[in-house]
């Protein structure tokens, strides 16, 4: 093939691929003027390419009106750039805003193309005719530059496929004249190829007329005729390569060449016939069609939002349960609302079991699937939506599953896989559709998303609960260890008791304390059998009590301790009150000066002070015994369960700062080992004083 009539199938084949597009968008037609400039753009592309086929031909058009179609295509092309609507960014300069500009742009634009015209017609020096090209072809790349640069990024998506095209148009035809420019003519072979690289150029502007609609161009085909026809497509271009390698080996294989050109034809063609009979990879390639050349079935931000609303509404019915059944319903109504199902069921993962959790409109199966089931290891390997119907008509798609007898009842249509983080957390069985769909990619990309959307509310729902028992645990753990520490010290006070009991039996002022002991130790156990009952919350909210009282009860209850807890009162501190609950107070501080008592030997001095400041009111508790270190304060001292002495639980302590805290005040403790320890209790005053309305009764 001669290098004409290269050049005219070249250039044929462009001016069909621009026929055929210049149809199209005048059959959708368009009243927008930038649809029009570029209906008359591709037309003009078309028309030029007709003329340089024909131009080698026997016709032998004049060279005028190649000239001229050269002329007007760049032209055409710089006027419909410069139609565009434009919106420029900031303070710099913009050509596109100033009239005269555009203007003049359009004047140039077309003196230099009738200038490259004239100066043809006149028989001028070939280097300028290429000259005058080559600086048409650079003003129309600067005017796309400028297009491009200063276009708000939403237009740059919509006209990103024209600018590639034209810069390979007119960067194509700027090397194309320079070329000639330097070496004084045409190089053949670029003017030959240079149809063919247009009329790869039309499918790029085809899409960009698509992302802009109003240049009119939607183009509907089946998708039936689009899979025969990229088949077409595919296999022409496979035989074609397998011919071009048969050629090559036929020319360098010596005498063997023409029996390997023979044998690789052959292989090539039964390869391709066993591909095209294989039904897989046919439906492989609908799927990638389907994907990336048509428009889905669902709008999937309208089924999303759909979805979450519906998952994250909360439940109609209060209850105990109510939580985590409404979420299953939700979530099954949800599902199956995607596809139309009649009635769905949930399974999930109990502690290696896959036990029934509810249904929706569902009467079919029920029982449990063990872990080590093979359609749970499918669905959690392959990850794929099960079809019933297809797994009993074609088994072989479903490589190794084997589904429990009543998951293939008439009425089971899909089986959906729940996953969180690949972790099949459940699945769900979705009865079938009132008008049944078939499953394709689509439905199954649709409902595994979902699926794991599903699977996220879920597994969330159940780490709360998780949560709230461990919480409850907790609480009642903590409970539990306050209430033996308060019955560890009532049996101390017992046993000091009872350990003074045969020295002082017969002393009445012992008798009558051992009563009053007694007694109180009731009341206090009392009240922790109270507490159980009703938690760790107080049963009764604080109320005004005098913080004197308190101190005074709590030093009683501690009177045979040795050495003897000292009172030291302020003058400020008599008949003011804060708010808390007696018995909890007193237990605070009947606890610091248990500590402080144990802290020093038998010589050494305990001393409690009351004191009142500015709406505040201070209780110290000091002693000169072993004293603490920082570290141990820092870390251990209000850390629960770590205690220094032998005995001790270690919550004591931490008990009390957790009440001062819940009433308001604060804790404060300061201790140097070998020299002692002070703790220092701060609570705000109440509004209403005890001692002050006693006092005024009295009055």
């Amino acid at each position: 093939m001669d290098s004409q009539l290269l050049g005219f199938v070249s250039f044929s084949f462009a001016a069909v691929a621009f026929g055929a597009l210049s149809l199209l968008l005048a059959i959708r037609g368009t009243s927008e003027l930038g649809g029009r400039m570029f209906l008359l753009a591709i037309v003009v592309q078309a028309v030029w390419a007709a003329t340089m086929a024909l131009g080698l031909t026997v016709i032998q058009i004049p060279a005028a009106i190649g000239s001229s179609a050269e002329a007007l295509r760049t032209f055409v092309w710089t006027a419909f750039l410069l139609s565009l609507p434009f919106q420029g960014e900031g303070s710099r300069v913009e050509l596109f805003e100033m009239r005269r500009l555009c203007g003049a742009a359009i004047l140039i634009a077309l003196g230099l193309a009738l200038l490259g015209w004239i100066m043809d017609l006149a028989g001028v020096d070939l280097r300028l005719v290429f000259t005058a090209r080559i600086i048409a072809a650079l003003f129309g790349l600067v005017v796309l530059e400028q297009v491009y640069r200063n276009a708000t990024p939403g237009k740059r998506w919509s006209i990103r496929f024209l600018a590639v095209s034209l810069l390979a148009m007119l960067g194509f035809d700027l090397l194309l004249y320079s070329d000639a420019l330097l070496y004084s003519k045409l190089n053949l072979h670029w003017w030959t190829t240079r149809g063919f690289a247009n009329a790869l150029l039309a499918p790029l502007l085809a899409i960009a007329a698509m992302r802009n609609r109003e240049w009119k161009l939607d183009i509907s085909v089946s998708r039936r005729v689009m899979f025969h026809s990229t088949a077409l497509v595919a296999s022409c271009v496979y035989i074609t390569v397998v011919a071009l390698g048969g050629y090559y080996v036929r020319q360098v294989g010596g005498e063997w060449g023409a029996v390997a050109q023979a044998l690789i034809v052959f292989s090539a063609i039964t390869l391709l016939l066993a591909l095209a009979l294989s039904s897989r990879l046919r439906a492989r390639l609908r799927v990638l069609i389907s994907k990336h050349f048509f428009d889905y079935r669902y709008d999937y931000r309208e089924e999303w939002l759909k979805l979450t609303q519906l998952l994250s509404r909360p439940d109609d019915q209060p209850g105990e349960n109510a939580g985590n059944s409404g979420l299953v319903e939700r979530s099954l109504r949800g599902l199956a609302n995607l596809v139309d199902s009649t009635g769905a069921a949930l399974w999930m993962n109990e502690s290696g079991i896959y036990a029934w959790q509810g249904g929706v409109d569902y009467d079919g199966p029920t029982g449990e699937v063990a872990s080590n089931h093979s359609m749970i290891d499918y669905l959690r390997d392959r990850q794929w939506v099960i079809d019933v119907n297809e797994f009993q008509t074609e088994p072989e798609h479903y490589s190794g599953l084997n589904l429990p007898a009543d998951m293939t009842r008439s009425e089971i249509w899909l089986v959906v896989p729940l996953l969180l983080r690949d972790d099949l957390v459940g699945f769900v069985v979705l009865k079938k559709a009132m008008s049944p769909a078939p499953v394709n990619w689509e439905v199954r990309d649709l409902l595994k998303t979902a699926g794991r959307q599903i699977a996220s509310y879920l597994g969330v729902q159940q780490a709360t609960e998780q949560l709230v028992q461990a919480q409850q645990f907790d609480s009642f753990n903590r409970l539990s260890a306050f209430v033996v520490h308060d019955l560890k010290n009532l049996v101390a006070q017992l046993t000091l008791l009872t350990e003074n009991a045969d020295k002082h039996r017969h002393n009445p002022q012992f008798q009558a304390d051992m009563v009053l002991t007694v007694q109180n130790v009731l009341d206090r156990m009392r009240g922790l059998l109270l507490q159980l009952r009703a938690g760790t919350k107080p049963i009764e909210s604080p109320v005004p009590i005098s913080i004197l009282e308190v101190v005074e009860k709590a030093l009683h209850a501690k009177r045979m301790l040795r050495p003897t807890p000292i009172l030291q009162v302020g003058p400020e501190a008599r008949g003011v009150s804060v708010r808390a609950h007696v018995e909890r107070l007193e237990r605070v501080i009947g606890h610091l000066v248990q500590n402080a008592v144990e802290a020093c030997s038998v010589r050494g001095e305990v001393v409690v002070q009351v004191q009142a400041e500015a709406g505040m009111v201070a209780v110290e508790v000091t002693d000169n015994g072993k004293g603490m270190s920082e570290q141990f304060i820092r870390n251990r001292l209000f850390r629960p369960f770590s205690s220094s002495k032998p005995h001790g639980m270690g919550i004591g302590t931490f008990e009390s700062r957790e009440y001062i805290r819940e009433i308001g005040g604060r804790l404060d403790v300061q201790s140097q080992p070998g020299k002692g320890t002070s703790f220092r209790i701060a609570l705000p005053l109440a509004s209403d004083a005890v001692g002050t309305t006693h006092e005024m009764e009295q009055q």
